[in-house]
């Protein structure tokens, strides 16, 4: 078969590397209980709201969902004190920063972002064949001075990820504000805020005000993480009414399903669930704290639900080893860190069970060194 020819921005493109599924680990080792504690998500699980509501509803898949979310739309307004023409959903966050790609790059214009970051920030830059400018953190923080250097006039958006992942650090109120009034007011800032229900930190922005405010931001937001709906893919953005006209032209027409809708709804009514998840991942922090401290291990402190930690070996080796105990972690060296790991906190019982493992794979990478 004769190759076709690709777009030259393919070359550019290196292809997202996801978690390992639990499935394929269990599968290709033959284990059984593998525990994931690399994707960031809810060990909790879905609302039971959430489940019921579901149920209730499959029948009702053979028709197309709605493409506007109405009721969806008509919940989350309410719940949040916004207009609904304020919001707009999507087959997760990812899409809906690919939309902003869509919308607004065009070849040669520039995205800013940190590094490490969210990697779909620069998919959606390349695969508008645009320029993604890389700025390193400053200690696992938002360099946003130099973040504001780095302005030409061929920046069109900059990526704010708060809490950031993969240092689950964020930027304050304060910080914000300086930033954007630095910025041209032409620059679209996009405030990646999948994390926000895990921070405690009570300087942490009020974002929604700057929609008030009349400023260019976009403000993402996701049911994937602590509302634990992240096998059904729903986001949401929150922006002024021009900007999600922009997103809705270039949205595909029927871009959420119906059962993702649906249970979104029934998960916006579970404060229980809410509250259930914050305490769970509360205790799990200052667990981690604890054991890192205890094997003297310097890490990262985190304001969502996953966290940062020099591991000081080899973090591919030590990955590959805690897989073979049946725990899954994402290793630094994708984000550029090679002796990092980036671990999801999970269940109490979830969590020993990774620190068991993570000391005897300590102990066997430094006895093979030997």
């Amino acid at each position: 078969m004769k190759k076709l020819p690709r777009r030259s921005c393919l070359q550019k493109i290196t292809p997202y590397e996801p978690g390992k599924p639990v499935e394929e680990l269990e599968r290709e080792l033959g284990l059984k209980n593998v525990i994931k504690m690399a994707s960031n998500e809810n060990p909790l699980g879905p609302s039971p709201m959430a489940l019921e509501a579901v149920q209730r509803f499959l029948s009702g898949i053979n028709f197309y969902p709605d493409g506007n979310a109405y009721l969806l739309k008509k919940d989350l307004a309410a719940y949040l004190g916004l207009q609904e023409e304020n919001i707009i959903f999507g087959n997760g966050a990812d899409e809906l920063i690919t939309l902003v790609g869509a919308a607004y790059l065009n070849p040669g214009d520039e995205i800013i972002m940190a590094h490490p970051s969210f990697s779909c920030y620069e998919f959606s830059a390349l695969l508008m064949d645009a320029v993604p400018r890389h700025i390193p953190t400053k200690n696992f923080s938002f360099d946003l001075e130099a973040m504001a250097a780095a302005v030409t006039d061929r920046t069109k958006v900059i990526f704010i990820c708060n809490p950031n992942n993969p240092t689950g650090t964020i930027v304050t109120h304060s910080q914000l504000e300086s930033f954007l009034n630095s910025l041209p007011p032409e620059i679209l800032v996009v405030i990646d805020e999948a994390y926000n229900e895990y921070v405690t930190d009570p300087d942490y922005p009020s974002s929604l005000a700057l929609l008030d405010e009349g400023r260019n931001v976009l403000i993402l937001r996701t049911f994937s993480k602590i509302y634990g709906l992240a096998g059904l893919r729903i986001g949401y953005g929150l922006a002024p009414r021009e900007i999600i006209e922009d997103l809705n032209t270039v949205r595909e027409p029927f871009n959420v399903n119906a059962v993702a809708q649906v249970a979104a709804r029934a998960a916006l009514k579970d404060k229980q669930h809410l509250l259930a998840g914050r305490e769970l991942n509360r205790r799990a922090k200052e667990y981690f704290y604890r054991e890192f401290e205890r094997l003297d291990l310097n890490y990262v402190p985190t304001q969502s639900n996953f966290i940062f930690v020099d591991v000081k070996v080899n973090s591919r080796e030590l990955y590959q080893s805690l897989l073979r105990k049946g725990i899954i972690v994402r290793p630094g060296d994708i984000f550029g860190y090679p002796q990092f790991l980036r671990i999801s906190f999970g269940t109490e019982e979830q969590n020993r069970r990774f620190f068991q493992a993570l000391e005897e794979s300590l102990k066997e990478l430094s006895s093979k060194k030997k």
